[in-house]
């Protein structure tokens, strides 16, 4: 009677250890497949994200200056129309990451900032200029800077990059969704992602 009790026991002890350990494989074969997954959807969110605009500028460029011992004013002065094309772009294939397996946490760990640039085109009216001060090539140096500048100064003003970090949020909010159905923890400067409201208030960290 005893060895059939002592049988049993034995008999027990070996089947709860079968599926203990069956379930830990188990359990481990789910979370590397979890891991696989989140890998190939950062690899799918690595892209360019572009943001497209047209702005354009009206420059009033004058110079004047005195020669021979200030006894002449010379003047030069143009219209210029500027047409810039736009882009802001968001390289998310620089982003970089931390997997944690044991915690089923994922953590971005650097997220690029936003790329502009301004491709200008510069139409000249009006050009004129006196024979003792022509235009030379940093007037025309001046002009672009100073046309760059305004120009930039209206993409500030504008949605553009608005426009630009709600299409990265947008791309951001699908890996969080597949990260959150997996029963992962997304993190991002220290900050648990636990909504879109959250990934609208993320900054990229400068490297």
């Amino acid at each position: 009677m005893k060895n059939i009790v002592l049988g049993i026991l034995v008999t027990l002890v070996v089947v709860f250890a079968y599926k203990a350990c069956t379930n830990s494989n188990n359990e481990e074969t789910i979370i590397a497949e979890n891991s696989a997954l989140i890998q190939e959807q950062l690899k799918n969110v690595g892209k360019l994200v572009v943001t497209e605009g047209h702005f354009s500028q009206v420059y009033n460029y004058k110079n004047s200056k005195r020669v021979f011992g200030n006894l002449i004013d010379t003047e030069k002065k143009a219209l210029v129309v500027v047409n810039a094309d736009v882009t802001v772009a968001y390289d998310l294939s620089k982003i970089t990451y931390d997997i944690d397996e044991v915690n089923k946490t994922v953590t971005l760990t650097y997220i690029p900032q936003e790329e502009v640039k301004i491709n200008p085109d510069f139409e000249y009216y009006d050009v004129q200029a006196d024979y003792l001060n022509p235009f030379k090539a940093a007037d025309y140096n001046k002009i672009k800077v100073e046309a760059k500048k305004a120009i930039t100064e209206k993409i500030n003003n504008s949605d553009l990059r608005k426009n630009a970090q709600n299409r990265l949020i947008s791309e951001l909010s699908k890996f969080y969704i597949l990260t959150n159905s997996l029963g992962w923890t997304l993190i991002y400067n220290q900050t648990p992602i636990d909504s879109r409201e959250t990934l609208e208030q993320l900054e990229p960290i400068k490297l």
